[in-house]
């Protein structure tokens, strides 16, 4: 007899390996013209898009934090692991891709949540924040000309302990940068937010 999936579910989570980019698409067993990477180029060359810069604000800080092993997971309860302290990663930014008439209003979410385990399919029954910390992720750079999401120097980090958020703002879904920079966050460049977040991990 087999043994059963974990709790009992007949279709466990996949275990999905790092790829390299060079895979080949294939179709009945023959290989075709294209590959990973022309999908990756295809898909999110648009940096500045809400949903692609949002997933690059957490590369750049997995990266900062040399943690960048194994695959991005989009439903864990928090995204990024640096030692025991989890991290959440929120993104925005001055100037989006669309046009506009003028600079977007800094908005970063912070809603609790129920924790979902993609392994069990099971959710958590407390609505609270998962992470220890949030690292909030500011494209800064306000001239459209010039913008490019791959120069470190045109985006600002805030580095805050969620407890701070629990205490101060303990049912707030959302914060202005302004209201942000009141709880006195670490504010930090690509450069030394590895320090930063260290310094903030010492308050958990």
């Amino acid at each position: 007899m087999s043994e059963m999936p974990i709790n009992n579910l007949a279709f466990p989570a996949l275990d999905c390996k790092r790829k390299r980019g060079d895979e080949v698409f294939t179709s009945l067993g023959k290989s075709l013209s294209f590959q990973l990477s022309d999908f990756w180029k295809w898909s999110v060359s648009d940096l500045a898009s809400n949903a692609t810069r949002g997933i690059l604000a957490e590369f750049l800080v997995a990266s900062a934090l040399d943690s960048t092993d194994g695959i991005r997971n989009e439903w864990d309860a928090y995204d990024i692991s640096f030692g025991n302290v989890k991290i959440e990663v929120k993104s925005a930014a001055f100037l989006q891709s669309w046009a506009h008439a003028k600079l977007s209003k800094i908005i970063f979410t912070i809603r609790q949540t129920y924790a979902w385990n993609s392994q069990t399919n099971t959710s958590e029954t407390q609505l609270r924040r998962q992470a220890d910390l949030y690292v909030f992720c500011l494209l800064k750079h306000k001239d459209k000309d010039s913008l490019d999401p791959m120069k470190l120097e045109q985006w600002q980090f805030y580095v805050l302990p969620s407890k701070v958020l629990d205490e101060k703002l303990p049912t707030q879904k959302t914060i202005s940068l302004a209201r942000l920079l009141t709880l006195e966050p670490c504010v930090t460049d690509y450069e030394n937010l590895t320090e930063c977040v260290g310094k903030m991990a010492k308050e958990i």
